[in-house]
């Protein structure tokens, strides 16, 4: 075996493209109206900002997790337990390893359920010495 350290082989901008939706999805906050019927305008557009349970940030980002093959949702987990701090980034081969064996259909619940999942992926590709700086330009 190489003394080279293993590598996420899962693609930066797919990651970066979750990084970036996790990031709308997060600026959400509770709903005040469960169904606001007033005139957007009227209300200051406060709803596009509100939380609702058929949210469709939400829905497309768990939709492009769930679309993702089992390797890259396993990857994307174990990059998010980097970022988090419960392994090092010599611990790809463990980490994704222990990924793999949890791994369920809920994985696209399970990582949207994790507060800071944004920071948590973007400091996993930083260990790793990726970054979505270019990614995310023109596109936040």
């Amino acid at each position: 075996m190489s003394d080279e350290m293993k590598r996420p082989e899962i693609d930066t901008e797919t990651v970066c493209r979750i990084v970036v939706k996790a990031r709308e999805f997060d600026a959400k906050e509770g709903a005040v109206e469960e169904e606001p019927g007033s005139n957007p305008s009227d209300e200051q557009f406060r709803e596009v900002l509100e939380d609702f349970a058929d949210d469709p940030v939400y829905q497309e980002l768990k939709t492009f997790i769930d679309d993702l093959d089992i390797d890259d949702q396993c990857e994307l987990v174990a990059l998010m337990w980097i970022g988090r701090g419960d392994f090092k980034a010599e611990d790809w081969a463990q980490a994704s390893a222990q990924a793999r064996q949890r791994h369920t259909k809920q994985t696209s619940e399970y990582l949207l359920g994790t507060p800071l999942l944004a920071d948590y992926l973007e400091e996993g590709l930083a260990q790793f010495g990726e970054s979505c700086l270019g990614f995310e330009i023109g596109r936040l």
